[in-house]
């Protein structure tokens, strides 16, 4: 039986406020995949950006060279191609240019088929006082589930 992968983002939703999330393919070599499969990789300082032709891509994705990979190895940070329906990146590019939002990778997985998928996010950047209000509200709820928990 084949191991779930999934690699998560965990500081991306304390660093942005979460707007929209979309699912898009990755264009990956053959040992980037075969990394990924053995959960090789790191999504935590990668972003998205658009070039000039309108394409959507990740950059600093970090994935390990492949160990058995030979001189086809692949660079393990560059940047690499997002698939997604045109009428989804018209949408993005528009929210990205006008409002100045940033496109976060939340998670990246294996599907059953074999396809490897990358869950981005339409994201707002947090202030620091709404992080420590998180912060706060975390620790309250800490203090009364063990306030529960010593009554029951």
């Amino acid at each position: 039986m084949q191991k779930k992968i999934n690699i998560q983002n965990k500081k991306a939703r304390f660093q942005y406020e979460v707007l929209d999330t979309y699912i898009a393919g990755i264009q990956l070599t053959g040992t980037e995949i075969k990394s990924i499969r053995e959960s090789k990789a790191r999504i935590t300082e990668s972003f998205c950006e658009f070039n000039e032709k309108g394409e959507l891509f990740v950059i600093n994705m970090f994935i390990e060279e492949y160990s058995f990979g030979s001189y086809y190895n692949h660079k393990s940070k560059s940047e690499r191609k997002l698939l997604l329906n045109k009428k989804e990146l018209k949408k993005l590019q528009k929210e990205v240019q006008n409002v100045g939002l940033t496109i976060i990778p939340l998670k990246l997985f294996v599907t059953d088929k074999g396809w490897a998928k990358l869950q981005i996010a339409l994201c707002k950047g947090k202030k620091l006082y709404d992080k420590r209000q998180v912060l706060k509200d975390r620790d309250h709820k800490k203090s009364l589930d063990r306030l529960k928990k010593n009554y029951s």
